[in-house]
């Protein structure tokens, strides 16, 4: 099997807009059996009054509840039309948010049942006065939501990773995801920071811990390519630290291209195959 386990659609307003079917298109040229539609979930109703980044980041970040059908019905047609060329699994990318675990889980327990696959990713931060900022959105918006930190990058990382944890721990119901998204995407800006290219002692052993949990659970590790094509990153999530802990820990990695218009699909597989297999 080879699957690309992390994509996005024609829907999704921070994309390029290009045609989901043609992105699929691709993955077939490219020798892929299976496509995982993961389109980002609407954010929670009152999540909009504890965010405080830029409106174009809230705006963009997710479809919106009244588009949910048109989802569910633009990738249920794909998965017709494509029936025997490529399996067409469908889901969302799911958004931990803290102190808005209940409404995930209500959306989970009521779109969970029309899914076959998932993942739960962070995406955003909150500032010291527990506002949400976007984390992968700009730098300005990741420095405005950490910029007590900024002299400290690893507690910035510990401070996302800890996130990360609290993900896998929270009662999410029977649907939560089971494929944890982009674990390093706190790195995305790195190079615009200069970050630390390695995390440290400290986070090594939340990231062991955190791991371990992924492995209790029986959750998957998304390989997410997306990152080494990033300007200020230049490396894959959830980078080499993390992907020598979880392959001798034996936690399944899934290829995610995180494609968001066709020339991304297929990015960096040759990299995931060499590294994770």
């Amino acid at each position: 099997m080879k699957m690309d386990g992390h994509t996005h659609t024609q829907l999704c307003a921070h994309g390029s807009g290009e045609k989901t079917e043609k992105m699929i298109e691709k993955a077939i040229r490219l020798g892929f059996t299976d496509y995982c539609i993961t389109e980002h979930a609407p954010l929670p109703a009152g999540f909009e009054t504890s965010y405080e980044g830029p409106r174009e980041g809230y705006e963009t970040a997710s479809l919106d509840f009244d588009q949910l059908e048109e989802y569910f019905e633009h990738a249920e047609c794909l998965k017709e039309r494509f029936k025997g060329k490529i399996n067409v699994h469908i889901g969302f990318e799911t958004d931990y948010l803290p102190g808005f675990e209940s409404e995930i889980k209500k959306f989970l327990d009521e779109y969970g049942p029309r899914c076959d696959t998932g993942i739960l990713s962070v995406h955003f931060i909150q500032n010291s006065e527990n506002k949400f900022h976007c984390i992968d959105f700009s730098p300005e918006d990741l420095e405005a939501g950490v910029k007590e930190l900024l002299d400290d990058p690893q507690e910035i990382y510990h401070r996302y990773l800890m996130l990360v944890k609290d993900s896998i721990e929270a009662d999410l119901g029977k649907y939560a995801p089971k494929r944890i998204g982009h674990m390093s995407l706190i790195k995305k800006y790195q190079d615009y920071f200069s970050f630390p290219e390695k995390f440290d002692e400290r986070n090594m052993l939340l990231i062991e811990e955190i791991l371990k949990e992924i492995k209790q659970t029986k959750r998957q590790l998304d390989f997410n390519l997306a990152g080494m094509y990033k300007p200020y990153c230049n490396e894959f999530y959830p980078g080499i630290q993390v992907l020598s802990l979880a392959k001798k820990m034996q936690i399944p990695l899934i290829y995610g291209s995180d494609a968001h218009e066709i020339d991304a699909v297929g990015q960096g597989y040759h990299l995931f195959s060499s590294l994770a297999q």
